[in-house]
């Protein structure tokens, strides 16, 4: 397993797989650069692994019964190889995998969904608004596809948003909602940007005011059985 790169692990999180208590690994590498992003350290894919994937097996064979599920972040997890053989080692451990992802490689996610027991996708923006948000041309044809595989997979997962004004307004969300119900989407998870990370300093100044917050809200959530938003 020396060629699963990891940029970095958290032993115990309560907010990364909802309901469970889990260890985070954070796969290095990610071809996307949104500019709000939380871990720009992550992004080169051919920085040193900071500790090794033999560590993580050793710390989680101590963790049976006090933790529930190993998730894979990044960064990107499904740009890695050794993601596949990865997640069947820690399910012989006993342990549930979790799977946070961009869907910016549906042939791979399509390969990696029977393996794990539920799935975070990152939506970025109305489809067609993709390459403003990640600098990629045709990022969000790829998502789309991603998109389509979770929800028929039956995976138990959550479609959620970073909602920055600066870059997606009030009508931008209302579209994407709409993109997702009609994808037969049900979950969905509207995330309040947090400056934590973020290199573009003409993000952080902004703050999305509690009136806006509740008029989201109130036009978004009838459209999905879950809605919810996580604040920063």
């Amino acid at each position: 397993m020396d060629d699963l790169r990891i940029g970095g692990f958290t032993p115990l999180t309560t907010t990364d797989y909802p309901g469970h208590l889990a260890a985070v690994v954070f796969c290095q590498g990610c071809p996307w650069r949104c500019s709000y992003c939380q871990n720009p350290h992550l992004i080169p894919a051919n920085e040193p692994t900071q500790i090794s994937w033999q560590d993580i097996i050793e710390f989680m064979k101590k963790r049976n019964g006090l933790l529930d599920a190993v998730v894979f972040s990044g960064g990107e997890p499904t740009l890695q190889g050794a993601l596949e053989t990865a997640i069947h080692e820690i399910h012989h451990l006993g342990f549930k995998v979790g799977l946070h992802t961009a869907g910016m490689y549906p042939e791979r996610l399509a390969k990696i969904l029977p393996l794990v027991d539920w799935v975070g996708m990152d939506i970025k923006a109305p489809f067609e608004q993709y390459e403003k948000i990640t600098g990629v041309s045709n990022s969000g044809e790829k998502a789309r596809i991603s998109t389509k595989l979770l929800i028929k997979s039956g995976v138990a997962h959550e479609f959620r948003t970073t909602w920055h004004p600066q870059l997606l307004n009030e009508s931008d969300l209302l579209t994407l909602a709409t993109e997702l119900v009609e994808m037969g989407a049900t979950n969905f998870v509207l995330q309040e940007f947090r400056a934590s990370g973020c290199a573009d300093q003409n993000l952080l100044e902004t703050i999305i005011s509690a009136a806006m917050k509740n008029l989201v809200i109130a036009r978004i959530s009838p459209s999905f059985d879950q809605f919810f938003m996580r604040t920063a």
